[in-house]
């Protein structure tokens, strides 16, 4: 693949020199950063997450800061999940919708205040579509991208490594949950959250300046459970199942289409964006739904850079959304968006450039 060419408007993280002295061998645009998306050794970068514990540069996961008078009501106006029992260091996992009641982002809220949130947001530019709305609304909030740069650890070994930086209180954060640390003057929030079904942590550099000390701190202390590079791994999320906002959603995907319905609670007041178009969708029932695809292959395939066409006796039912060759199951497998007419079991084909391989349709996550 042809590299990326140095370009001013895609940003370098904090931890940028570590991945490159770590060997990064390849790069991926998201929210205008480049995010590391190989080392070079694929099936090792997997053994290592999920058997082990891997060091994820997760800096392209931008944060949006809200703060003022209305800074909650706000908040809740952008959220479809009902945050009002929300406390001050808890993070919630919520779907962000447009008037459609169409998904424009899934992000991790977190309450650093009764007046101060932030939205940990996936690959959109969140931060023009704050300000839009909140001009709209006419609310007295001010919004930023503040200098918070997360450092993932990620693995069935990333809570010993966590600790042993920043000491056994650690193992007390429950999920979603953050608190406030400090080491070799490097201040930071720690998270137990991260893109991944493994469990681990997401440690909120605060001091862009100190990205290769806190990367190189993490380094040292994880090398006895043999800590190395990594990066949130399309195989590992597709076999957990865990969505990919942007990859396995288009401009028409809404909550209840992709297993968002937990996060969609519709006695929150009708200024919450989408609302009202959700409580229609889930009266009529969505089009579609998000399956899992086994393929009928046990080869590898390359990587899959769009959305294949999924057909049933002849006719297009969805798309298949993305595909891996999973290294649990050895096979290929991916996600289905598709007609909610077809279920689990059912067979189908997905034409991959023009040729059609067949497969069948699963409950997520894959077992």
């Amino acid at each position: 693949m042809a590299e990326i060419g140095p370009n001013t408007r895609l940003r370098v993280s904090p931890f940028y020199e570590a991945t490159l002295k770590e060997g990064v061998a390849a790069f991926s645009p998201y929210n205008r950063m480049l995010m590391p998306t190989s080392y070079g050794h694929p099936r090792a970068e997997y053994d290592r997450l999920t058997k082990g514990v891997s060091l994820w540069d997760v800096a392209v996961e931008r944060q949006v800061a809200i703060e003022g008078p209305d800074a909650a009501t706000f908040t809740q106006m952008l959220c479809t999940r009902d945050l009002s029992a929300q406390k001050i260091g808890q993070g919630k996992y919520v779907a962000c919708c447009d008037y459609r009641g169409v998904l424009v982002n899934d992000p991790v809220v977190l309450k650093l205040a009764e007046d101060r949130f932030w939205l940990s947001i996936a690959d959109k530019d969140m931060l023009m579509w704050c300000r839009a709305i909140a001009a709209e609304r006419g609310l007295q909030v001010d919004l930023c991208e503040p200098d918070v740069s997360p450092l993932a650890v990620q693995g069935p070994m990333a809570e010993n490594v966590v600790a042993a930086v920043f000491g056994d209180w650690i193992r007390d954060i429950r999920f979603f949950w953050f608190e406030d640390a400090e080491i070799d003057g490097i201040p930071v929030k720690i998270q137990r959250s991260g893109y991944s079904g493994q469990g681990g942590f997401e440690i909120y550099l605060l001091d862009g300046k100190r990205g290769v000390d806190l990367w190189n701190i993490v380094r040292e202390a994880g090398a006895p459970w043999g800590i190395g590079p990594g990066n949130p791994s399309p195989v590992e999320r597709i076999e957990s199942g865990l969505l990919s906002f942007g990859g396995d959603t288009d401009d028409q995907t809404n909550p209840y289409e992709v297993r968002l319905e937990r996060y969609v609670d519709l006695h929150v007041p009708d200024e919450v964006l989408g609302i009202q178009a959700l409580r229609e969708i889930k009266a009529a029932g969505p089009r579609r739904h998000q399956l899992g695809v086994l393929l009928d292959e046990e080869e590898p395939q390359p990587g899959q850079l769009t959305w294949y066409d999924i057909h049933a006796q002849g006719q297009k039912v969805g798309d298949m959304t993305c595909g891996c060759f999973s290294f649990k199951l050895e096979r290929m497998i991916g996600f289905a968006l598709i007609s909610t007419d077809l279920k689990p079991g059912d067979k189908i084909e997905v034409i991959r450039h023009g040729a059609p391989v067949t497969g069948t349709l699963c409950e997520l996550p894959f077992r």
